[in-house]
């Protein structure tokens, strides 16, 4: 008996065995590395690798002042994008869930861009917002309206990104919130009319409670993808005008593939790192909560 059980759990071992070494290879083993090359003074143009302590982190905290407007414009960039995805997706969601006309159709419309390749999509956005020659101004100019040079103007370039990213990535979260939609209770809407509930009552307060922990879900994947959003900017933007679009995740690639300071850059990834567990702690938090009260 006791063989039997050996066998079983060497052959366990040996089915789990290839994903734990990848694991160990493609995701820990990185992560452990960037920690230790945030020690150092790391050049991939020189060679340098120079042990230099906390000196990384306090030229980042003292002696970078871009470094705390990268924070700012994640923020904002994170700020802008997770609601406004979030509630594009469900409006959407809700009114593809109707049976009307058409509504195949509407539906591959909304998933279109999900399918379509990020470059793709980006160099498209770029000439559609590209100045007075781009397809954007020129159909505001038919309506008497001169549109600003949208991708050049630092108060307009972070706009036009979350824009974008929002409308490419809106099809994905439409789906997560139809297989929700789909499965509310009707007895529980019919119920609710029966009460005298109107259209707006049954929105706010039966369907939307009902479907907080999807929310919650929607907004965790949308938070996580705004942290490491990366081809828009490098595509649209490179981090300009002035700086303005240079959220973190685009200045660690610049400092370790611009200026080949893979050193400095791993200690901006080591932020990053921090900030993405600190979001993911919160959030699992809360959505505890929902669920517990869901129950």
């Amino acid at each position: 008996m006791n063989k039997i059980l050996r066998n079983e759990a060497r052959a366990g071992y040996l089915f789990v065995a290839p994903q734990l070494v990848g694991y160990l290879i493609f995701v820990l083993g990185p992560i452990i590395a960037v920690f230790v090359f945030s020690f150092h003074d790391r050049n991939l143009l020189t060679g340098a690798n120079i042990f230099v302590g906390l000196a990384n982190y306090r030229r980042m905290l003292q002696l970078d002042p871009l470094f705390y407007k990268t924070i700012w414009n994640t923020l904002v960039f994170t700020a802008g994008l997770v609601p406004l995805g979030v509630v594009l997706a469900l409006v959407l969601a809700l009114v593809s869930y109707e049976r009307f006309r058409g509504v195949q159709v509407f539906r591959t419309i909304i998933f279109a861009p999900v399918v379509t390749s990020a470059v793709a999509w980006a160099i498209v956005w770029r000439f559609l917002l590209q100045g007075q020659q781009g397809a954007i101004n020129q159909m505001l100019a038919v309506v008497g309206i001169s549109g600003p040079d949208w991708l050049r103007d630092p108060s307009t370039a972070m706009l036009s990104v979350i824009v974008s990213r929002v409308v490419k990535n809106a099809g994905l979260n439409v789906v997560i919130f139809l297989a929700a939609i789909s499965n509310l209770p009707e007895e529980i809407f019919e119920a609710a009319r029966i009460d005298g509930a109107n259209d707006r009552q049954l929105f706010f307060r039966v369907k939307v409670p009902m479907l907080m922990p999807t929310i919650l879900m929607v907004t965790i994947l949308v938070t996580i993808g705004s942290l490491k959003v990366f081809d828009h900017i490098m595509l649209m933007t490179q981090g300009g005008p002035e700086h303005s679009t240079m959220v973190l995740v685009y200045y660690i690639y610049h400092q370790g593939f611009r200026f080949f300071n893979t050193g400095y850059a791993s200690t901006l990834a080591v932020v990053l790192f921090i900030i993405s567990l600190l979001l993911a702690l919160t959030q699992w938090s809360v959505r505890k909560r929902v669920y517990h009260f869901e129950e």
